[in-house]
């Protein structure tokens, strides 16, 4: 009975203990798989065509990428059409464009830089290839104002793209601040001033001509800010 009972007791437990040990042995196994590589953002500028029965049309694409919000504005020689929603679905983006009357709707695929697809508008659907372009939006100097807890401090920025780098300075009634770091890159700008009081870290896109964002002073204030242009 003693033999029994031992038999009967400890062969499930044994089962068991191998079964464990075969998904330990599963778990700790390498994992030799490369990591994926994150897709490379779409946003940027481009220019191309669009064809229609009529004719070709030329257009111009600003894609704007705020972690998967797509907005910006096509622009052809007659009109402006803003993006009112974008989205991307495996390696297809569907942008819905503002258009007077009927829906409009650019559907594109990334190739050898550029865009390719289809612009549907007015009932009627035509192929669109589109090649990026690099443009350099924000050299030069810059009027600004930042939200100071409700109060608008103003100040100036000088700012040169080399590349993705962005070098330059800023000015205010503090005084001036050199940047230290800086990156123009997919419509986002994103720079770093040395003040006396701390750090200065400023993002923001281009807007309808203007530089409208966020800024962190030394991690003691946040607020939003905005640029225009010197004239």
């Amino acid at each position: 009975m003693e033999k029994r009972f031992s038999k009967i007791s400890f062969g499930p437990a044994l089962s068991l203990a191998i079964l464990l040990m075969a998904c330990v042995a599963v778990g700790a196994q390498p994992n030799n798989a490369a990591p994926q590589k994150p897709p490379a953002s779409l946003a940027g500028n481009y220019e191309g065509t669009a064809k229609s029965p009529q004719g070709e049309v030329t257009l111009k694409l600003e894609l704007i990428d705020e972690a998967g919000k797509f907005s910006g504005r096509v622009t052809t020689p007659r009109e402006i059409h803003l993006i009112l929603k974008g989205t991307l679905t495996g390696d297809t983006l569907a942008l819905e464009l503002e258009n007077k009357g009927s829906p409009a709707k650019l559907t594109l695929k990334e190739k050898d830089g550029g865009l390719v697809g289809e612009l549907t508008a007015d009932g009627q659907t035509g192929p669109v290839e589109l090649h990026r372009v690099k443009v350099d939006d924000i050299s030069g100097d810059w009027d600004g104002a930042a939200d100071a807890q409700g109060q608008a401090f103003p100040f100036t920025l000088t700012l040169k793209v080399e590349g993705e780098k962005v070098t330059g300075s800023s000015s205010s009634e503090l005084g001036t601040s050199a940047i230290s770091s800086g990156a123009w890159k997919d419509g986002k700008l994103a720079i770093v001033l040395e003040s006396g009081s701390g750090q200065i870290g400023l993002v923001a896109t281009l807007q309808d001509g203007k530089l409208v964002g966020d800024y962190d002073f030394a991690g003691q204030m946040q607020g939003k800010w905005v640029a225009v242009r010197k004239k």
